[in-house]
């Protein structure tokens, strides 16, 4: 009772007046040490996030650094709101009670619009047409106060998310471990890739840009999650949304809003993207990210108690096999985890 009357007293100050009777509901959680209530019923509702008072400011995954000193939830938030990307209204933040007053955005993501396959290429198309223009936005309007702006994927970022997928997807998941040789190769080609990745021109990037981040509110696309924002190649975000663990798209859709984004980029900005190499880019990238992603659901699984996404794993697998066809230089890479790992072979 404790928190519903904190919840509540939150919610009162952020608009100004008691909701002394309203109804508290917990939201379904996510991967983060975040929790979420709704506060009220629709239309006079909001969401309350509460955060950990020790873990508030510090990224759950490997990051360099001390903690910031701002929240990089409202920092990040700041900057896009200063670009026109449609982000949740934040009402209120208390910071040493460690909640946050949002506004109800209700339950409909972008996933749960494309449910029934209507309207996919136009949701699509539209959540491409955002992506590009907040990359072009970000690219045009740097700001060294925002936080996504002092990190990035850098070469041993992308190191650690691979090994992140070697730990957790191929030695807990299969029981076995490499041996010594295997080790060898897997750390040579591990690092291979991270520095082709690291190498691209780095920008704004959202970092988790896929069908569960984006909410639908009055026909509006509107941001969420963004709060671990680095600097990071173009085609990431098109890697977490088109390629996304919840949502599997074929290659020929997704060629074509690849496509899309290119030439919504030129649009916007007036440069000429090369369609083959971008693709080629994206293809390595979705090898690294899909691997990551699968260790990292094996992960939440064992060590946050949460199997909640244990069933996106094969569809995961599913992506890095098929990216593994159109790499073909990547066989030795392929033949030797799906030694442990049956369906990457």
């Amino acid at each position: 009772m404790e928190i519903e009357a904190a919840l509540r007293d939150q919610v009162g100050k952020a608009i100004g007046r008691p909701v002394s009777q309203a109804p508290i509901k917990k939201l379904k959680g996510d991967a983060s040490n975040r929790s979420y209530y709704r506060v009220g019923t629709a239309p006079e509702s909001w969401v309350v996030m509460v955060m950990p008072l020790d873990a508030s400011k510090k990224s759950e995954e490997a990051s360099k650094g001390e903690p910031p000193k701002e929240l990089p939830f409202v920092n990040v938030h700041r900057y896009l709101e200063k670009l026109g990307i449609r982000v949740p209204r934040i009402l209120r933040f208390d910071e040493p009670a460690g909640m946050m007053v949002l506004e109800d955005l209700s339950d409909i993501t972008f996933e749960a619009a494309l449910e029934g396959g209507k309207n996919n290429q136009a949701l699509y198309t539209r959540a491409v047409d955002l992506l590009a223009r907040m990359r072009a936005q970000a690219e045009r309007h740097q700001d060294p106060d925002c936080l996504a702006f002092t990190r990035a994927f850098d070469e041993d970022l992308y190191d650690w998310e691979l090994h992140h997928f070697r730990e957790w997807g191929l030695e807990v998941w299969s029981g076995k471990k490499p041996t010594d040789s295997e080790r060898a190769e897997l750390d040579r080609i591990f690092r291979d890739i991270a520095k082709q990745l690291a190498a691209a021109p780095r920008g704004f990037t959202h970092r988790d840009y896929q069908s569960r981040n984006i909410m639908m509110k009055d026909g509006e696309l509107v941001v969420i999650d963004f709060q671990d924002a680095l600097q990071g190649p173009r085609q990431y975000d098109l890697v977490a949304l088109l390629r996304d663990s919840y949502v599997e798209l074929d290659r020929g859709f997704v060629d074509t809003m690849l496509d899309r984004y290119i030439a919504t980029f030129a649009d916007l900005t007036g440069e000429r993207i090369e369609p083959k190499s971008f693709k080629a880019f994206f293809d390595l990238l979705t090898i690294q990210r899909k691997l990551k992603d699968a260790g990292r659901f094996e992960f939440i699984n064992r060590v946050k108690g949460n199997p909640g996404f244990l069933v996106s794993i094969p569809a995961s697998l599913r992506y890095v096999r098929d990216a593994f066809k159109l790499r073909p230089e990547l066989s030795g890479l392929q033949k030797l985890v799906a030694k442990y790992v049956p369906e990457l072979g």
